[in-house]
């Protein structure tokens, strides 16, 4: 029978899904946060950590919203700095990015639908003649 309640604490989650907590990965043994309707990551990141490789998903949408300090992410045709505590992005699917910490910041990230393997490495891309934005 699954459990009416569950509780835990994002940051102390395992270490083996790299701050993801809720998705399709979760093992389904009667654990409400195994879904395929979408997947939860608490991402906190010291200054300096990046994904430098540009990375596509084919079917999920994502959205991710600052909690604290400064994060970049990179997308074809410009940058994004989050800056300020509640600075959001949201890309559909199929849009490459990569992304930098450029303080110690704490992201939540949501992303939807939860599908196995979505997520793929691409070929580099550079921001061409794009804009830098910075959320105020």
């Amino acid at each position: 029978m699954q459990p009416k309640v569950i509780f835990g604490n994002a940051v102390s989650g395992d270490a083996n899904r790299w701050g993801w907590f809720m998705g399709h990965f979760i093992t389904p043994d009667d654990d409400p946060r195994s879904t395929a309707a979408l997947e939860i990551k608490w991402g906190v990141h010291k200054a300096g950590d990046s994904r430098i490789e540009w990375a596509v998903n084919n079917q999920a949408a994502t959205l991710s919203i600052l909690i604290n300090g400064q994060f970049c992410l990179q997308f074809e045709d410009r940058e994004i700095t989050l800056s300020c505590e509640g600075d959001y992005v949201l890309w559909c699917a199929g849009v490459p990015h990569c992304w930098v910490a450029q303080s110690d910041c704490t992201i939540l990230t949501v992303r939807w639908p939860s599908v196995p393997n979505d997520s793929i490495g691409v070929r580099s891309h550079s921001v061409s003649s794009g804009e830098s934005l910075k959320l105020r």
